[in-house]
């Protein structure tokens, strides 16, 4: 069959778009336009290369191009080259999915310490269906969000935004939290010398029954 020029142009756009398309939903790879912008990522979707976990380092481990959290409390703090592992203001992504019980976080503005839960930074939380009526996408113990995000199972994109003292999360583009940080710190018992700062990421292991996967994680610096 001989193809004219416009059949074949139509062709080449159809599957450009359908590349395009694809490049987009891939985990772990940034498009064209997101380096553009500025995106970086801190997951390779192999290995924890430039992460280093507290505590119970088997509660980390990389399965399907996920950071798979199973196992006892441990943090995995990112150490890599990207911003030095100091960020300020910026963007942060990850896609997560949760499981039955799951309970973890993900945390900016915080440092490595080797035992115990971080006591620097703010946590945003993961939680869908734990105990803890704190749900995923708010600040922990600063606000709180009551309701579930999505189901157990299925993956959904968390985004942290923050600039100075306003801090803003979002769940596949929905507003959970829009915060600014008066003179005064966070409410929560324990909380009370967290004040919005600079520092690196971390993602938490809670408990043992607790498993959330991670992939996508990337990062746009804003200053």
């Amino acid at each position: 069959m001989i193809m004219n020029r416009r059949t074949l142009v139509s062709a080449l756009t159809l599957c450009l778009a359908s590349f395009a398309s694809m490049a987009a939903d891939a985990p772990n790879m940034l498009t064209a336009a997101e380096k553009a912008e500025g995106w970086q990522l801190l997951f390779d979707g192999q290995s924890l290369t430039n992460w280093k976990a507290s505590d119970q380092p088997g509660t980390f481990s990389v399965k399907d191009g996920a950071i798979v959290v199973k196992g006892p409390r441990s943090h995995l703090f990112y150490l890599g080259p990207v911003g030095n592992h100091d960020f300020k203001n910026f963007e942060l992504k990850v896609d997560l999915k949760t499981f039955a019980k799951a309970n973890s976080g993900v945390y900016f503005h915080t440092l490595w310490q080797e035992v115990g839960w971080p006591s620097k930074g703010y946590e945003v939380q993961v939680n869908n269906s734990h105990s803890d009526p704190s749900r995923t996408g708010g600040l922990w113990g600063v606000v709180d969000y009551p309701q579930v995000t999505a189901p157990d199972g299925q993956w959904q994109t968390l985004s942290i935004r923050v600039e100075g003292m306003h801090v803003v999360t979002r769940i596949d583009g929905k507003l959970i939290v829009d915060y600014t940080q008066e003179a005064t710190p966070a409410r929560r018992k324990g909380l009370e010398e967290r004040l919005l700062n600079r520092g690196t990421f971390a993602l938490q292991g809670h408990d043992p029954e607790s498993e959330v996967h991670f992939r996508s994680i990337k990062v746009k610096l804003l200053d």
